[in-house]
């Protein structure tokens, strides 16, 4: 049986983190010297290569398939995280589905698929983590995903708004419930640009409606979560807008 070493290094946690901007997430944490755990739900192959670009940044990276609707699938990614690691650090929950689905059109099912990825996955992964971290000395950090749709109407994307303004309340309450040994904050961002990952039929909103005139980078996104993550001392329950002034 392969021996087991615990990590040295602090240990971040990252949902969705094998593609898009789950994906910036991990490797930006990477390069900050954590080790980092991948969980993913059906992109396994994006996943391995992940872990592979984070490895070669010098530090130990796992991937762990975890559909984090299901607590019995959550609860065994933890465990097989303080297996091979013995502590989390840091959980970044930022699996999600984004749906096109007006009110009037929207299913039952549609409805639940996403208010369960997008906010159950949430309130799950976080009371599964935040047990392990609440019997280490030093706690820990949770950084919530959100978006500028959970504090917009985005009518057209009827129950991605709606579950993502439930995480902006669920964290407030998180942190509540979880200080002084946890913080959590939640970012929320507005049209971040993937270079490279883009497919054709995306549509961005106008430039014009931008206060920068301009649309995000990951590194937008990323640098603001490793500051959650690493320097921020202070803050906790907060939302932060990463969105070049478009909500104002």
């Amino acid at each position: 049986m392969k021996k087991r070493v615990n990590s040295k290094r602090e240990v971040v946690v990252v949902t969705g983190g094998a593609v898009r901007l789950g994906r910036q997430i991990a490797l930006a944490f990477a390069e900050k010297g954590f080790d980092v755990v991948i969980a993913f739900n059906t992109s396994q192959a994006s996943a391995a290569k992940t872990v592979g670009e984070i490895r070669q940044r010098g530090v130990r990276a796992i991937a762990v398939h975890a559909d984090v609707t299901k607590r019995w699938q959550v609860k065994a990614m933890v465990a097989r995280v303080i297996r091979e690691f013995g502590r989390i650090d840091v959980l970044v929950n930022n699996a999600a589905i984004f749906l096109r689905s007006p009110f009037r059109k929207t299913s039952e099912q549609t409805w639940d698929r996403v208010v369960d990825t997008n906010l159950k996955g949430v309130f799950t992964t976080s009371q599964c983590v935040s047990d392990v971290m609440l019997r280490r000395k030093n706690g820990g950090r949770i950084i919530n995903i959100a978006s500028l749709g959970g504090l917009q109407a985005w009518s057209e994307h009827m129950p991605y708004s709606v579950s993502k303004a439930g995480v902006l309340m669920l964290t407030r309450c998180m942190a509540k419930a979880l200080a002084p040994r946890i913080t959590v904050n939640a970012v929320a961002p507005g049209t971040i640009v993937m270079t490279g990952e883009e497919r054709g039929e995306v549509e961005h909103i106008a430039r014009r409606r931008i206060l920068l005139g301009k649309y995000g980078k990951p590194s937008d996104v990323t640098d603001l979560v490793i500051f959650l993550a690493t320097t921020s001392q202070y803050i906790t329950g907060q939302t932060i807008v990463v969105d070049g002034g478009r909500y104002v």
